[in-house]
């Protein structure tokens, strides 16, 4: 009999939470034969990011996934084979006592949000005694082998290869989305969350000597976007010019096709957790907005990242990629570091494909959770 488990992620906001474990169960489904529901609190939001979804049922089955409304009143059910809460949601108190009274107990995982800190790797793993005798293991995704690895699917880089290979693939995509982009023109996705910095880029842009095209989907960013243009609204495929700099906003689309917008992108500028894995799957030059917290809490894990990231570049490229990320994460003029980067373009993008076949060679994390559980056993 194939093991069921069941998922459990309440929305938080920004659709992160519902990217990764939606990846994750299509992936479990798809490469590890087994069963698996997803339990979301906030339907409307799954939605977003898998359009064929109806937000109005209570059940249904999505590319193979089981996916159920996580109702405030919670109906009694049998507990899965295995659990894992999600990023430290609460998994509600009778599905915890189900969870015991198995005869065999469920493995209960609660999945940690993906770091570079090298305090993951001691944490990975390990248990936590629950007062009902339950037991629950903090696993974290990491850049490590010492860590549970990175949700990337098995042919995941095939794909990207085999539409890079073929020009008409990026044309074809791009015409779906409306976009004619002229040739010896610069293009690039931005996805980011309310950022001070984007001004000065922008200007940066638009006042240089090259010509870009600028991918805005939608999202909390479009305010900065409408502000820098001077417009009180934006349309969903409207193209705007200011200078060398063309900009057009694209409309919300599915996990499948954003990964195509990275594809198809010289640069990417991602938000967050599940955009920033993708955009590193890519192999192009990229730039992250990590999730803003107070007192600057969120720099310390940025450095993390960086100091892993940055050591196989000449001096001058990881202080100039350094330096514009600092800058973009805390607010600061970054045309200069633009200026810089684009002067470092071949080294960057080289080491930015090296990286993404660095850690393509490691164990993904629908990998490493299957065979936590086997050890479990």
């Amino acid at each position: 009999m194939r093991t069921k488990w069941d998922i459990f992620c309440c929305v938080v906001d920004n659709f992160g939470d519902i990217g990764v474990t939606w990846r994750l169960a299509k992936q479990l489904v798809a490469e590890q034969n087994v069963d698996v529901c997803l339990w979301v609190d906030e339907l409307d939001v799954f939605a977003r990011i898998c359009p064929q979804a109806n937000a109005h049922l209570t059940m249904q089955v999505q590319q193979g996934v089981t996916i159920r409304k996580w109702p405030a009143n919670w109906q009694a059910c049998d507990a899965a084979d295995v659990v894992i809460e999600a990023f430290a949601c609460e998994l509600p108190k009778d599905y915890i006592q189900a969870m015991a009274l198995r005869e065999k107990p469920s493995l209960w995982l609660n999945l940690e949000y993906l770091s570079a800190e090298p305090w993951v790797e001691g944490c990975h793993g390990l248990p936590s005694l629950q007062s009902n005798g339950l037991q629950k293991y903090f696993f974290f995704p990491g850049f490590t082998p010492k860590t549970g690895g990175l949700f990337k699917e098995q042919d995941l880089i095939l794909q990207r290869d085999r539409f890079l290979s073929h020009p008409d693939y990026r044309a074809q995509f791009l015409q779906q989305l409306g976009v004619e982009v002229k040739d010896d023109t610069l293009l690039i996705s931005l996805f980011a969350y309310e950022n001070d910095s984007l001004a000065s880029w922008l200007n940066c842009l638009a006042n240089g000597d090259e010509s870009v095209h600028l991918l805005v989907p939608e999202g909390r960013v479009i305010p900065k976007i409408k502000a820098f243009l001077g417009l009180d609204e934006l349309r969903v495929g409207g193209i705007y010019q200011r200078g060398q700099l063309t900009v057009q906003m694209i409309a919300f689309m599915s996990q499948e096709q954003y990964d195509q917008l990275l594809w198809s992108c010289d640069f990417n500028a991602v938000r967050g957790e599940d955009s920033f894995l993708r955009a590193q799957w890519a192999g192009k030059p990229f730039m992250w907005h990590i999730y803003p917290q107070e007192e600057e809490a969120h720099i310390p894990k940025l450095d993390a990242f960086l100091a892993l990231y940055c050591p196989n570049l000449a001096l001058s490229h990881q202080m100039a990629l350094n330096d514009m990320w600092r800058q973009w994460n805390i607010g600061e003029d970054i045309s200069n570091n633009w200026l810089t980067l684009r002067e470092n373009w071949p080294q960057v993008s080289k080491h930015s494909n090296n990286w993404c076949e660095h850690q393509a060679k490691q164990t993904n994390i629908a990998q490493a959770l299957a065979l936590f559980y086997l050890n479990w056993l």
